[in-house]
């Protein structure tokens, strides 16, 4: 994972500081690309450990068209819960009491999104993102995109068209309300001498937080539309537009940067599935994947 290690190093020390939408503040870098071989093991961050059960679940649910995180929270997985959560306490005037990140501001999240997991109509209302990834990869004004990707991929794999979009400038506002415009925003396939590549782009990069997520999740989608369609494994290219470190990363970017890596890891997924809609979370396993303890950061809302 050099290449990301490298990454976060490049910004931390050439990059500019610039204002962001949360307030925060960041250090950030305009353009940057990474090229992975998924051949060579599976690209899960080492000098950090990540949680793939939390990406695996996330994947599954973009993958299924579902955008309330209610799944999500009975699967044990939070990583969304601090969008919804925050819209709900200015939908109902609590923001104005409750500081941010506070003692009493987590409690009331694990109040909320208990109620979530146990009231199907509170869900419904306060748990849902909108219109964001699950929702445009399978129904982008109608057209379920992944289906139709799947479809290319077996009548003409040499098509240069075989791209799924998130970014649906139709749905921006109500996503900017519930949620978030998509980050990974655009990926486009290609198929040479049997071998499948995925190329990411993405418009804005939390780079400490998301994208050992963003990784290990496309790199994990490009494996499994490999085994369905019969392909080997290519190349995970991600490439970046605003590349950035939040301002409150920078020690724990340091603490990172100071870790030894290790060898990566190697993702195994069930051979008997054979349709990408049909995966499963206890299709998947990991192994021999050894990491530095995690470390954890705020996320910026």
């Amino acid at each position: 994972m050099q290449q990301y290690l490298d990454l976060v190093r490049h910004i931390r020390d050439h990059g500019i500081k610039k204002e962001d939408r949360t307030g925060t503040g960041t250090v950030s870098i305009f353009g940057h690309q990474m090229r992975f071989n998924l051949a060579d093991g599976f690209p899960l961050v080492t000098s950090k450990k990540v949680y793939l059960k939390s990406i695996l679940h996330e994947l599954l649910w973009f993958i299924r068209g579902d955008t309330n995180i209610r799944y999500l929270l009975e699967n044990g997985v939070g990583i969304w819960n601090e969008w919804p959560y925050q819209s709900w306490l200015h939908e109902t005037g609590q923001d104005k009491h409750l500081v941010k990140y506070s003692e009493e501001w987590r409690k009331v999240m694990a109040e909320f999104t208990q109620q979530i997991i146990t009231d199907q109509d509170f869900a419904d209302k306060y748990g849902d993102l909108g219109p964001v990834y699950g929702k445009q990869w399978r129904n982008f004004g109608g057209v379920d995109q992944l289906s139709q990707l799947m479809s290319d991929l077996q009548s003409n794999p040499d098509s240069r068209r075989l791209i799924v979009s998130a970014w649906n400038p139709q749905d921006i506002p109500v996503m900017i309300k519930s949620g978030l415009p998509p980050c990974h925003s655009l990926f486009q396939f290609y198929v040479v001498e049997g071998r499948l590549s995925c190329q990411l782009y993405q418009r804005s990069a939390d780079v400490f937080l998301g994208v050992p997520f963003n990784i290990a999740s496309y790199a994990a989608l490009t494996m499994m539309i490999a085994q369905v369609t019969g392909l080997k494994l290519g190349d995970f290219v991600h490439t970046f537009g605003d590349a950035h470190l939040y301002s409150n990363h920078i020690n724990q970017v340091d603490e990172m940067l100071s870790r030894s890596t290790f060898s990566l890891p190697t993702l195994q997924i069930n051979s008997q599935v054979t349709s990408l809609f049909d995966f499963v979370y206890d299709d998947f396993e990991l192994q021999n994947y050894q990491s530095h303890g995690p470390i954890s950061a705020p996320v910026a809302v």
